[in-house]
C-alpha cells in the first residue's frame, strides 16, 4: 500500500468490536487507522468512533452501509455485522472495491460464498475470514507435527466447545438472542473454531453426519442490556458432528450452548503412536498441552507428559486473525485464513444441520488446499 497507514472501516460496532477488534487495531496504530464506523444504531456507531478518537481522530460514523462505501476514505473493511448479514455485507464491500476481513461465517450459503470468492478474485482483492485459528502458533506447530508423521499418522481428532452460551456470560454487552436462533446456534458461534482447527491439521472433510437437540427451551440473560430477561431457544443447542476426512481420518465434534461447563479437553489428536491433548480453555494463550507416546519396546514405560514445549500465543485467536489480515495488506504475510477454507467450514456446518434434519449422512460440496496436506490414510 502506498499510504503509510491503512484506512480501515468497521461494519458492526457491537460486543466483539469493543472487546477484541478495536483494541487489537489500536495496538497496530502505527500501521492502521479507523476512518469509518458503521452500525444501524447511530448511538452505537458514535460510541465506537469516540472509543478510537485517541488514535484514530475524526473517524466518520454511518448508519447505512451504502453511504459508508460511497463516501468514506477506505482501503479495507472489517465485517462484524450480525452473522446472517455477512454474505450481503461482504458482497457489497467487494463490489465497491475494498479488501475484506469477515467474521464467521463468510456467508449463509455455498452459492453466496462462491460469488464472494469469484468477486474478490476478479477484482484482485484480499478476502480473508475468521476465525484466526490457522494463523496461530499453536496450530502451526500442530499441523507441522501431523505432517511430519513424528508419531506416525493422525487418524482421529476429537474436539468440543461446551458452555451455556452468551446469555450466561456476565461480561457480554450485546443482545444474546440471535445465538439461540436459526442461522447462528452453537456451531456457527463457536463450533467453527474447532472445525477450522481440525481441517487445518487434517485437511478437507468429505462426509458429515450429525445429531442435535434443544436441551432447554429458555435462558435467563445474566448480563448486558437484557439482563434478567427470559429468552427462547429455537435451534439445537447440543450438536454432535461426525466427520470423515478426505485423507481417511475421522473426526468428532461436540458443540453446545446448553451445558454449564466442562473439564474435557477442547481438542485431542490421536496418532497411531501418540495422543496430543489440549486442556484448559482454547482462548487461553498458555492452555496446557499433554502428550502420551505409545512405545512398544520392552524397556518403555508409557505415561502422560505435561511439559510439552508448545509455542505460546502472543495474542488471542480473534486478535491473531485481524493482525494477520493487516499483515497481508501490508505485504508482510501470505494469506492463511482463506475464504476457500472458510467456505469449506461453512459447507461442513450446513451439511451437519441437513443431517440433523433428515437423519442421513451428507457429502460435502467443497474443498480447500491446506498449506501442506498430510498423506492419505490407507483404507
Amino acid at each position: 500500500m502506498a499510504r503509510d497507514r491503512l484506512r480501515i472501516g468497521i461494519v458492526g460496532c457491537g460486543d466483539v468490536a469493543h472487546r477484541h477488534y478495536l483494541p487489537a487495531l489500536a495496538e497496530m496504530a502505527a500501521d492502521v487507522r479507523i476512518t469509518a464506523v458503521m452500525d444501524p444504531r447511530e448511538d452505537v456507531a458514535r460510541a465506537a468512533a469516540a472509543g478510537v478518537e485517541h488514535w484514530s481522530p475524526a473517524a466518520h460514523t454511518y448508519s447505512d452501509l451504502s453511504a459508508m462505501l460511497g463516501d468514506a476514505d477506505l482501503d479495507a473493511v472489517i465485517d462484524l455485522a450480525p452473522a446472517p448479514s455477512h454474505g450481503a455485507v461482504n458482497q457489497a464491500v467487494l463490489d465497491a472495491g475494498f479488501h475484506v476481513f469477515s467474521e464467521k461465517p463468510l456467508a449463509s450459503s455455498i452459492g453466496d460464498a462462491d460469488r464472494l470468492i469469484t468477486t474478490a478474485a476478479a477484482k484482485g482483492l484480499r478476502f480473508l475470514c475468521a476465525p484466526g485459528v490457522a494463523a496461530t502458533r499453536r496450530f502451526s506447530w500442530l499441523a507441522d507435527t501431523v505432517r511430519s508423521e513424528r508419531y506416525a499418522r493422525a487418524t482421529l481428532a476429537v474436539a468440543q466447545h461446551a458452555d451455556p452460551g452468551p446469555a450466561a456470560w456476565r461480561e457480554y454487552t450485546g443482545d444474546p438472542r440471535p445465538f439461540y436462533r436459526e442461522g447462528v446456534g452453537p456451531v456457527f458461534d463457536h463450533g467453527v473454531y474447532r472445525l477450522h482447527g481440525m481441517t487445518t491439521i487434517l485437511g478437507p472433510v468429505r462426509m458429515v453426519q450429525a445429531m442435535g437437540s434443544i436441551s432447554s427451551p429458555t435462558r435467563v440473560v445474566r448480563g448486558g442490556p437484557l439482563i434478567g430477561r427470559t429468552i427462547e431457544v429455537t435451534t439445537a443447542d447440543h450438536v454432535l458432528i461426525n466427520m470423515e476426512f478426505a485423507n481417511g481420518a475421522l473426526g468428532q465434534l461436540l458443540t453446545s450452548s446448553g451445558t454449564p461447563s466442562t473439564l474435557a479437553p477442547w481438542l485431542e489428536v490421536h496418532f497411531t503412536q501418540a495422543t496430543i491433548s489440549f486442556g484448559g480453555q482454547s482462548h487461553d494463550k498458555d492452555s496446557p498441552v499433554s502428550l502420551y507416546v505409545d512405545d512398544d519396546t520392552p524397556a518403555a514405560t508409557e505415561a502422560w507428559r505435561h511439559d510439552v514445549d508448545v509455542p505460546v500465543e502472543p495474542f488471542g485467536v480473534v486478535e491473531t486473525g485481524v493482525r494477520h489480515f493487516i499483515d497481508c495488506l501490508r505485504g508482510a504475510a501470505e494469506p492463511i485464513l482463506t475464504a476457500e477454507h472458510a467456505r469449506h467450514v461453512l459447507d461442513i456446518t450446513l451439511k451437519a444441520y441437513e443431517s440433523i434434519a433428515d437423519g442421513t449422512s451428507h457429502a460435502t460440496e467443497t474443498t480447500f488446499q491446506p498449506r501442506q496436506a498430510a498423506r492419505p490414510i490407507p483404507r
